[in-house]
């Protein structure tokens, strides 16, 4: 299905021992485009400096993004999510997934919760007729 997408936005925190760049490749990796994010400065209980990163694609970077994503997602991974699609939507028919940082940078995809890159994606909600989960299922090629 094209033209479903209506907006992807990836969002992850960078702390002082971690390297920016790296991470940025891994996302871009993710996405299959150049990833460019807003930055924002942030400053941790003891002081720490923390960079918040946020990246925004619309239209057809988010469909391309959120494709390329779903088909570097191991399959068990896919599977997972589609299992219990539910717990991946909120009240407004949003997909969020966290994947873990470490093993997105070091080339791999796993979920994760703690320190991770979070992708939240909106669909455009007038093409969902059956119900959220089935619409998600069915984008992750599990329908």
């Amino acid at each position: 299905m094209k033209g479903v997408i209506r907006s992807l936005e990836v969002t992850y925190l960078v702390h002082a021992t971690e390297d920016p760049l790296k991470i940025q490749e891994a996302v871009s990796r993710l996405l299959g485009q150049e990833a460019r994010p807003e930055t924002e400065e942030l400053e941790g209980h003891f002081g720490n400096a923390i960079v918040k990163a946020r990246l925004h694609l619309t239209g057809a970077d988010a469909e391309r993004g959120f494709d390329k994503m779903v088909a570097g997602l191991p399959a068990g991974v896919v599977d997972e999510i589609a299992a219990d699609m539910g717990a991946f939507l909120d009240e407004h028919s949003a997909f969020f997934v966290r994947l873990d940082k470490q093993r997105l940078v070091s080339g791999s995809a796993a979920l994760g919760a703690g320190d991770s890159v979070r992708v939240k994606v909106k669909p455009r909600n007038f093409l969902i007729r059956g119900g959220a989960v089935q619409f998600y299922r069915e984008l992750l090629g599990r329908g």
